[in-house]
């Protein structure tokens, strides 16, 4: 599978990252081994910034980007499609009006829509702009234990 990481695409997608799903309440219930399920985190190219998400069984995620933590809610696909990308749809409820690795202070209510693709190994995967690996940033790496 081709990961490339767009420094540009980084910059533009994180804000939206980090304003998914829908609402103040959760998003739909997902199985406890959906594969999203955990703590990822991504680190910028440069490596000036890191982002953390706790992502939930319940559909919500808690993110700490830069001085940014934002609690959203989220739906995502239960299976891969033929392509094996799981669509996902995220909205920010709550942010603390603090910059995030872009730079940005990120506004709740605006849902984004991403494609996911896991590496094989269940401890990676890259959030895309469309269906395909061509506008991708990632990798986001699965973090083991409770670091959030």
């Amino acid at each position: 599978m081709r990961m490339r990481v767009w420094t540009l695409m980084a910059l533009a997608l994180l804000p939206a990252v980090a304003s998914a799903a829908a609402g103040a309440k959760a998003g739909a219930p997902l199985r406890a081994d959906h594969p999203v399920v955990g703590t990822w985190r991504i680190t910028l190219p440069d490596g000036s910034c890191t982002e953390t998400y706790r992502i939930r069984a319940d559909g919500t995620t808690l993110v700490f980007s830069n001085e940014e933590v934002a609690e959203s809610t989220f739906t995502i696909s239960d299976q891969p499609d033929k392509e094996g990308f799981y669509k996902e749809t995220d909205t920010i409820f709550k942010d603390n009006g603090k910059r995030d690795c872009s730079g940005e202070v990120t506004k709740p209510g605006k849902a984004v829509t991403s494609y996911l693709q896991f590496h094989p190994n269940g401890n990676l995967f890259v959030m895309c702009v469309e269906r395909d690996l061509e506008r991708c940033i990632g990798p986001f790496i699965r973090v083991r234990g409770d670091t959030i």
